[in-house]
């Protein structure tokens, strides 16, 4: 009797044992056996969102080969994500930046983890060395539970059955549109042909597009007193609205009367432009005269290039006085200044013009002009003194008589003015 007490409290000890950790059948017992993990293996902590029905003992394969086996799975009340510590070969070398999933060798066959290097990023340092691979490089493979369940979702609760429907209206929309059909797909093609064409510039587009929300966004701030500033000046507007329009009715009427003006006064003004033209044109000849007479009209009877030699002293009168040094030469001839009159036969004085008296060699010589006869039937003109000789009448003072009439072997000198020698500096 004492050993069935013993074998009944037992029974219950262990019934009572497995219905407060939570038995789940063969679920619960760990897997015998596993992979060879070698003389030196190392641990790596996985972190899964979700590791379905894997237990402690599962394999850990690469490339579907076996490389260690599942240690521990643990929950991580932090994060509440759970934390499975696998043991691999030494022997196998994996990237820091490896990735892991939970894989089902068959249907309904047993779960494993899979490691692997990273598909889309270059392997990078060692994975013993860093022997924790996070949440975001995990996954788990879709369980035949959920798969079967989406189906009877489908079959059950969808709307599989509706398909005969459908397409039959799908039919009956169709039915004689075939052309048009046809040509709306043809069309697509080419809008669909035209916009991969243009993706370089869609995409610049769109990079533009994201740099300006940027850039707005940057000056989210500026934006806000700019709308907040302009509220009172469109209140401002709206109240002055009656006088911008009646400002712009204004307008058009000035614009109404001004075009009727324009159309009126046309000829008038294309002739006076026309009048105009002459005045214009001289102004435009005499350009260059008029810039060389600003020298000297403020330094008038001197040239603007002697203010250089103007010199200031102190006036008896009181003031300053302004003075240069000059140098004039005084022809008192009166053969010279009045080489253009004559005496003709009656006795009377006339004036040759300019013209005849140059061409006669009247004026600029020595005896041209002033004497009886000296005009058109009188007698020629004296023989002129030589050029070392000065001109009479101012008491042989040196000099030479310069320049000389074309076609007229006598010298002579500027119309008026005696022969000036030159000054050296």
């Amino acid at each position: 009797m004492s050993r069935r007490l013993h074998r009944a409290v037992a029974l219950a000890a262990a019934t009572v044992l497995l219905g407060g950790c939570g038995f789940r059948g063969a679920y619960s017992f760990d897997l015998p056996g596993g992979a060879d993990t070698g003389d030196d293996p190392y641990t790596v902590e996985i972190e899964f969102l979700d590791v379905l029905d894997l237990v402690p003992q599962s394999g850990v394969r690469v490339a579907d080969v076996p490389v260690g086996q599942v240690g521990s799975i643990e929950l991580d009340e932090e994060n509440w994500t759970a934390v499975v510590t696998v043991e691999v070969n030494g022997n196998v070398d994996l990237p820091a930046n490896a990735v892991a999933a939970i894989q089902q060798s068959s249907l309904l066959g047993e779960k494993y983890v899979e490691l692997a290097p990273p598909g889309n990023q270059e392997p990078e340092g060692s994975l013993r060395e860093e022997p924790r691979i996070p949440l975001e490089r995990t996954n788990r493979n879709v369980e035949v539970e959920e798969l079967l369940g989406a189906l009877s979702l489908v079959l059950n609760g969808g709307g599989l059955t509706q398909l005969q429907t459908i397409n039959r209206e799908l039919g009956n929309a169709l039915e004689g549109r075939e052309a048009e059909i046809k040509d709306t797909l043809d069309q697509l093609d080419t809008f669909i042909g035209g916009l991969d064409a243009q993706k370089a510039e869609i995409n610049r587009a769109l990079d533009r597009a994201d740099e300006l929300s940027a850039t707005l966004a940057d000056r989210t701030a500026t934006i806000e007193n700019a709308l907040d500033t302009i509220g009172p000046g469109l209140d401002v507007i709206n109240e002055q609205r009656d006088l911008l329009v009646s400002m712009l009715e204004g307008l058009a009427r000035l614009g109404d009367v001004g075009t009727r003006i324009i159309n009126q006064s046309a000829a008038n003004t294309v002739e006076d432009l026309e009048l105009l033209q002459p005045i214009l044109s001289q102004l435009a000849a005499a350009g260059p005269d008029l810039a060389n007479s600003l020298e000297l009209l403020l330094t008038y009877p001197f040239p603007d290039s002697s203010l250089s030699a103007l010199n200031y002293r102190q006036a008896q009168s009181g003031g300053t006085a302004l003075f240069t040094n000059m140098t004039a030469t005084v022809d008192l001839d009166l053969t010279h200044l009045l080489c253009r009159y004559v005496v003709d036969q009656n006795g009377a004085l006339q004036e040759l013009p300019l013209e005849e008296a140059l061409t006669q060699g009247r004026c600029g010589v020595e005896g041209g002009g002033g004497q009886a006869g000296g005009g058109p039937g009188g007698s020629p003109p004296t023989t002129p003194t030589s050029s070392g000789e000065g001109p009479s009448g101012l008491g042989g003072i040196a000099g030479r008589i310069l320049e000389q009439v074309s076609g007229v072997d006598q010298p002579v000198g500027r119309l008026g003015l005696p022969p000036v020698t030159e000054v050296g500096p």
